[in-house]
C-alpha cells in the first residue's frame, strides 16, 4: 500500500509566501479600491502622492548620478504629464529632480488637469520648469519619464501618442521610465490597450505589484520591475480575497522565498522509502533524451527510490548514466515508437507514493480499455500522486482513458498535478484557453480538482482551493526544449520527497518546484553562460536549490 495512501494523515504546509506587499498581485481596480480606503480613513490624497513621488525621485536620483559620466553634459529629463494623478506623481518627480540640480521639461498634451495635478503644475511653473509646447523629439537624449495614465488607463492612447512612444524606442531604446505601469498597458491584463504602448527600460509600480506588469505579453514593454513601497497598513492588504495571487522570487530578493519556502524534510533516520517513492515513465524512440531529463530532474529533488518504465533501447544503457535508477519492465512501443502504458497496472503501483507520466512518451493511442487494471485504469484508482506532463496530458486530452480528461482527472482516487504548457491546456481545457493566465489555471483546478502549472516565461500556479502563485523572474538563457521534462521530474521528485516526510501533496509543493526550477535556470546561465544553461545544467543547479 503507497504511503500516499494516508493523505488524510499528512500535515499542509505552512502558508506561504506570506500575504504582504513584496509578495500580492493585485488588478489596477483593486490598487484603486485599497486607495479609496485609506483616502476614507482620512489619509490625504496629496500625502500619499508625495509618498510615491518621492521615492520614485530618489531612485531616479540615483540613476542619473551614476549613469552620467564626469564632465559629461547631463542629458536631462523630460517627464510626459497626464491629466490625473498619475500625472501629479510625474509633477512630484520633476519638481525633485528640479530642485537636485538636474535639468528638467515637462510636456503635458492635456488642457484640462485633475485639481490636485493642476496644482502642481503651478507650482512646477512657478519653479521655472519649463513646459514644452510641442511633443519632444524622440531622439532627445534626455531620460523620458512616463506619467501620463498610470493604473486607470482603459482606453488606447491614441494613434499620436502612440506613434511618439513608438519611435522613441526606436531611436532611444529603454530610455523612458514608467511611472507605476508604462502607457497603452493594461493594468489588469498586460495587453495593450491600443496599437502600441510605451515601452520602459524601468517600471516603478506604487505600492504592489499590478498583475498586468507580470505576465509573459508585457515583459517586453515593463523593462525591470521595481516595486515602490508605500508602508500600506497590514489592515489594509487583509481587506484582499483569500485567493489573491502571490508573487514568487521577485528580482532583489536574495532568494527570500526559497529560505522561507516549506521544504520537504525526512525523518533523520529516514531509508530510502522513508525518502520518497518514484515510478517515471517517459520516453520514446523519437524522443529518447526526454526520459534522461525527467530521471535527472527527480534525483535533483533528492527523493530514495527512484524507479523508471522506459522503451527498451533506452533501458539498456540506463545503468552507465543513471545506476541508482531501478527499472521496471519495458513497455510495448507502437508503431511509429511511442510508449504504451500497459505496463502500468496495480502491481506496480501499489509499492509507490508518486508516478510520473508523459516526459516524451510520445502520442500513440493506448490500448487497455477502462476497467482491465492496466494503464489509465490503474492510474486512476493509484491513490498516490500522479504528475501528467507532456505526451501524458495530450492523450488524456485525445480521450485515452476512455473518459474526457475532465471527468477522469476529477475521478482519480489521489492526488493530481498538471504541468501544460499553452497549447496543452488549450487540447486539456479548450473552453478555459482564452482566459488569462492566472484565471484559466484556477478554473482548470477547481474543475478537476487538480494542481495546475501553467507553464510560460511567468509560468503560473493554481491549487483547488483557489489559491494561485506566479512566477517573477526566469532566465531566458534556459528556455529551451527538455527543461520542461526537467521540472517535471523535479516537481514529481519533490512530491516523492514530501510523501516520505508526512507532508499531503498540496498544490504550494507544486509552486515551491516551479520556484526552484525557475532560479536554477538562472544559476545555469549565471555560472556558465547562456550556452550553457542546458536542461542537464538546470538539473545540476537544482540539486541543490535546498541549500539556497
Amino acid at each position: 500500500m503507497p504511503l500516499c495512501a494516508a493523505v488524510s494523515q499528512r500535515t499542509t504546509p505552512a502558508p506561504w509566501p506570506p500575504r504582504d506587499a513584496d509578495h500580492l498581485l493585485v488588478s489596477g481596480s483593486q490598487m484603486a479600491a485599497l486607495e479609496e480606503q485609506l483616502f476614507a480613513s482620512g489619509l490625504p490624497v496629496e500625502a500619499l502622492m508625495e509618498k510615491a513621488a518621492l521615492a520614485v525621485s530618489g531612485r531616479l536620483m540615483k540613476r542619473l548620478t551614476r549613469d552620467r559620466l564626469p564632465g559629461a553634459a547631463d542629458p536631462g529629463v523630460i517627464v510626459l504629464v497626464g491629466p490625473g494623478h498619475n500625472g501629479g506623481d510625474g509633477l512630484v518627480v520633476a519638481r525633485e529632480l528640479h530642485l537636485g540640480g538636474h535639468r528638467v521639461r515637462l510636456w503635458c498634451p492635456f488642457e484640462h488637469l485633475r485639481p490636485l495635478t493642476e496644482a502642481h503644475a503651478r507650482h512646477a511653473a512657478w519653479l521655472g520648469i519649463p513646459r514644452l509646447e510641442v511633443a519632444p523629439d524622440p531622439g532627445d537624449p534626455a531620460l523620458w519619464v512616463d506619467a501620463l495614465f498610470g493604473i486607470g488607463q482603459s482606453r488606447p492612447p491614441g494613434p499620436t501618442l502612440e506613434a511618439l512612444l513608438a519611435e522613441r524606442q526606436r531611436q532611444r531604446p529603454d530610455e523612458l521610465v514608467a511611472i507605476d505601469i508604462p502607457t497603452g498597458l493594461c493594468a489588469e491584463t498586460g495587453r495593450c490597450l491600443g496599437e502600441e504602448a510605451a515601452t520602459a527600460g524601468v517600471t516603478y509600480t506604487i505600492g504592489l505589484i499590478k498583475q498586468g506588469l507580470v505576465q509573459d505579453r508585457s515583459l517586453a514593454r515593463v523593462g525591470r520591475l521595481e516595486r515602490i513601497d508605500l508602508g500600506l497598513p497590514p489592515q489594509l492588504l487583509a481587506t484582499l480575497p483569500a485567493d489573491q495571487p502571490l508573487g514568487l522570487g521577485r528580482r532583489g530578493s536574495g532568494g527570500a522565498d526559497m529560505l522561507a519556502a516549506p521544504w520537504p524534510v525526512p525523518e533523520p533516520a529516514a531509508g530510502k522509502y522513508g525518502r520518497g517513492r518514484l515510478l517515471v515513465v517517459a520516453g520514446s524512440v523519437k524522443y529518447s533524451g526526454a526520459a534522461r531529463l525527467a530521471l535527472a530532474g527527480a534525483s535533483a529533488a533528492g527523493c530514495g527510490s527512484l524507479r523508471a518504465m522506459l522503451p527498451a533501447h533506452l533501458a539498456e544503457g540506463l545503468w552507465a548514466l543513471q545506476p541508482e535508477v531501478v527499472l521496471e519492465r519495458s513497455p510495448n512501443c507502437a508503431a511509429d515508437g511511442a510508449l504504451r502504458l500497459e505496463g502500468l497496472d496495480r502491481q506496480v503501483l501499489e509499492r509507490l507514493d508518486v508516478v510520473l507520466v508523459g516526459p516524451g512518451i510520445g502520442n500513440a493511442a493506448d490500448t487497455p480499455a477502462p476497467g482491465t487494471g492496466r494503464g489509465w485504469d490503474a492510474l486512476e484508482s493509484f491513490d498516490g500522486l500522479v504528475v501528467l506532463d507532456a505526451d501524458g496530458l495530450n492523450r488524456l486530452a485525445a480521450g485515452a482513458a476512455g473518459l474526457s480528461a475532465e471527468s477522469w482527472l476529477s475521478r482519480r482516487a489521489g492526488p493530481t498535478w498538471l504541468t501544460p504548457h499553452r497549447q496543452e491546456f488549450a487540447r486539456l481545457f479548450p473552453h478555459l484557453a482564452t482566459q488569462e493566465p492566472l484565471e484559466a489555471a484556477a478554473a482548470a483546478a477547481d474543475r478537476t480538482g487538480c494542481g495546475v502549472l501553467l507553464k510560460g516565461a511567468r509560468s503560473v500556479v493554481a491549487a483547488p482551493d483557489g489559491r494561485r502563485w506566479q512566477l517573477m523572474q526566469a532566465s531566458p538563457e534556459a528556455a529551451r526544449a527538455g527543461l520542461g521534462d526537467v521540472l517535471a521530474g523535479y516537481a514529481a521528485g519533490l512530491g516523492a520527497l514530501a510523501a516520505g516526510a508526512g507532508m499531503a501533496a498540496d498544490a504550494q509543493l507544486l509552486a515551491l518546484a516551479a520556484l526552484a526550477h525557475a532560479r536554477a535556470g538562472q544559476e545555469a546561465a549565471s555560472r556558465w553562460g547562456w550556452g550553457g544553461a542546458s536542461p542537464l545544467a538546470v538539473a545540476t543547479c537544482l540539486a541543490r536549490a535546498g541549500d539556497t
